[in-house]
């Protein structure tokens, strides 16, 4: 259980880390809202035939606070909070960007407080190594020079919306399956992305589709969002919230690689320093405190 649990979330995080290529490498071929639109519809379509039954039989049971839930899931991470990472690609890197990732479990730790979670000094100081080695990453070895723009924010908003949905994970009440919430949180998603596209069309951005953009948008929806959304939902109801939102500081390190892999980028010493010290703070913020609790 523990390995599969283990090999579920290196499998999602490293499609949600080549989601960041893609959607930088296409920002051009296709509008932020079209392409989350665009996935949040392949997703239903491609799930309703095999959840539309269970969903019927079991949504008259679902009570008002079940609903509020989901609601907000589609919200947090259904619709907006993708387009919020695409729109801010336009204006940043995808390095600049994968940087707030390791924020996540930050806005995390914070949205538990007030449900009562006990978080320990050994998990802030394994949040702050791993922060260290993403800044070492995202900089090239010069801290210093970071800095933010419109796209940086976007990123940032984005990943506050990401942490809210890992959180909400945790309040489920509802008898649903990993497949039907999905199913429902990109139907919300939908919904909520209604207004963007209005926006988008008031605005005369453009709403083209290029095979480049279908094939980024075909990529989102079936690699990034159907697959790793549902592998995320499995790693959280096994690991926690915390635990699970603070391994998303691997994510920096896995886009490393595909760039080396895809991308023909090679790591330089601040990559190998950077992704050393990720790999430290997920283990330390990762480690229970048996020892502690034994001790007593």
């Amino acid at each position: 259980m523990r390995f599969t649990t283990w090999l579920v979330l290196l499998a999602s995080l490293s499609l949600w880390s080549g989601n960041w290529i893609v959607a930088r490498a296409v920002r051009d071929d296709i509008s932020p809202g079209l392409a989350t639109a665009g996935r949040v519809l392949i997703v239903i379509m491609v799930l309703a035939p095999f959840t539309l039954r269970g969903l019927v039989r079991k949504a008259p049971a679902l009570a008002r606070r079940d609903w509020l839930v989901i609601a907000l899931l589609g919200l947090a991470g259904g619709g907006p909070h993708l387009a919020l990472q695409w729109l801010g690609l336009h204006y940043t890197t995808a390095a600049s960007a994968v940087l707030f990732l390791s924020t996540t479990p930050i806005f995390i730790l914070l949205m538990q407080l007030p449900l009562g979670d006990r978080i320990r000094a050994r998990q802030w100081a394994g949040v702050a190594t791993s922060l260290a080695g993403v800044a070492l990453i995202a900089t090239q070895g010069n801290p210093a020079t970071l800095g933010f723009n419109v796209g940086d924010l976007l990123a940032l908003l984005s990943m506050m919306m990401w942490a809210g949905y890992t959180v909400l994970l945790g309040q489920r009440r509802d008898a649903l399956g990993v497949v039907e919430l999905l199913t429902l949180v990109c139907a919300f998603g939908a919904l909520f992305m209604l207004p963007w596209l209005a926006y988008e069309a008031l605005a005369g951005v453009t709403l083209k589709l290029t095979f480049a953009g279908a094939a980024g948008v075909l990529y989102s929806a079936l690699g990034s969002l159907l697959v790793a959304f549902a592998g995320w939902s499995y790693v959280v109801a096994r690991m926690g919230p915390s635990r699970a939102g603070i391994t998303m500081h691997f994510m920096p390190a896995i886009g490393v690689l595909l760039a080396v892999l895809f991308l023909g980028e090679y790591p330089r010493w601040f990559h190998f320093a950077g992704i050393a010290l990720i790999l430290a703070g997920v283990g330390l913020s990762s480690l229970k405190a048996s020892a502690a609790s034994s001790s007593r």
